[in-house]
C-alpha cells in the first residue's frame, strides 16, 4: 500500500526510455509555479509528507519515485549500469514533468535524488529554473576526496557496488536489519512516520526494488563518473541558482565542503549547515518549508 500524502493526488505516468517503458508513480497537487521533489535511498516520495502540503500552498508540487524505488518501474539492471545511470533517471523525471505540463520548473532533491537533480539539471538546463540539493556535495568530488572517515561512515557505498548478486542477497537474508543498521544514524529510527518506515522496509524486502538500489549505486561508482567527468573536461557548469543544505551532524559536513564542492561545478551557488542528520525532510520539515520559501517563492 503507497503511502498518500495528505491533499495528493496519487498518479502514474508511463514515460519512454533506451530501456523499456519505465513508469513512473507521483503524487501531485497545489497550484503555481511548479516544483519537483525527489527522495533519496533506500527511501521513496513518502519522505517530503512533512513539507509537502505546505508548499502545496505556494506550488504545483511533484513528488516522484525514482526509476527502481517505491512504486515506479524496476527494470533489471545492465551490464554497464546505464540503466540506472543518473542521466536514465533524470530523463524519467524530465519526461515527467513535461507529461504533466511542465516545461519549466523549480527542482529539489534529497540524497539520491539530489544526484538525479544534479543530472537532470546538467542535461535539461532550459527546463530548470532553480536548483536545491540536501546533504550532498557532487558523486565524483565525494569519490575523489574520499578518506577513511567516509569510507567507515559511507560504507555502504562501497559494499552496494559490488557485482550482483553479492549485496542483494545479504541484505535479503534480513532486510529489516539492515534498514535499521543503515538508517537509525544520528536520529535514530524513531524520526521516520510509522507508515513512511512501512513503504521503506517494503522496498528494502522486495529483490527487484533492492537490485534497483543497488544498481543505483553500481551506476554512481561507473557510468555516472564518466558523464560527470565530461561535464568537467568541457568546463560545462550549472547556470542556474542551486542552494546546498546539509545537516551538522552528518559526514557530508565532517567530510567535506558543500559550498566549495558545488561551487566546482556550478556558477551561483548558496547554502547553509542545519542542526540535524542526513533525513532533513523529516528531521526539520518547518526550517525545510522556509527555506524552500525564501529560495524559490521569492525569487520566482
Amino acid at each position: 500500500m503507497t503511502f498518500i500524502i495528505s491533499g495528493f493526488e496519487e498518479r502514474t505516468i508511463t514515460v519512454s526510455s533506451s530501456d523499456e517503458p519505465i513508469n513512473i508513480a507521483c503524487q501531485t497537487a497545489g497550484s503555481g509555479p511548479a516544483l519537483l521533489l525527489l527522495h533519496g535511498f533506500p527511501q521513496t516520495k513518502a519522505i517530503w509528507h512533512r513539507v509537502a502540503p505546505e508548499l502545496a500552498k505556494c506550488f504545483s508540487v511533484v513528488v516522484a519515485d525514482l526509476r527502481g524505488y517505491g512504486a515506479s518501474s524496476k527494470p533489471a539492471g545492465q551490464a554497464d549500469h546505464s540503466t540506472y545511470s543518473k542521466r536514465a533517471m533524470a530523463a524519467d523525471q524530465h519526461a515527467l514533468m513535461q507529461s504533466l505540463g511542465h516545461s519549466q520548473f523549480f527542482l529539489l532533491g534529497h540524497d539520491r535524488g539530489g544526484r538525479v537533480a544534479h543530472r537532470l539539471a546538467a542535461d535539461f538546463p532550459k527546463s530548470v529554473e532553480r536548483l536545491m540539493v540536501l546533504d550532498i556535495s557532487p558523486t565524483l568530488t565525494m569519490y575523489e576526496k574520499t578518506s577513511m572517515a567516509f569510507a567507515k561512515g559511507y560504507w555502504h557505498w562501497f559494499f552496494l557496488i559490488q557485482p550482483y548478486p553479492v549485496p542483494e542477497t545479504l541484505i535479503g537474508a534480513n532486510p529489516e536489519y539492515w534498514l535499521k543498521n543503515h538508517m537509525g544514524r544520528h536520529g535514530g529510527t524513531q524520526i521516520f512516520d510509522p507508515q513512511c518506515w512501512a513503504e521503506y522496509l517494503k522496498g528494502a524486502s522486495d529483490p527487484e526494488s533492492m537490485h534497483a538500489m543497488c544498481e543505483d549505486y553500481r551506476a554512481a561508482a561507473t557510468i555516472d563518473l564518466v558523464h560527470d567527468r565530461a561535464d568537467r573536461l568541457m568546463d560545462k557548469k550549472l547556470s542556474m541558482p542551486l542552494r546546498v543544505i546539509w545537516g551538522s551532524h552528518g559526514l557530508v559536513n565532517q567530510c567535506f565542503s558543500p559550498l566549495e564542492d558545488w561551487r566546482a561545478v556550478a556558477e551561483d551557488v548558496s547554502g547553509t549547515t542545519c542542526d540535524c542528520g542526513h533525513y532533513i525532510p523529516e528531521e526539520l520539515p518547518e526550517m525545510l518549508i522556509e527555506e524552500v520559501k525564501q529560495f524559490f517563492v521569492s525569487r520566482s
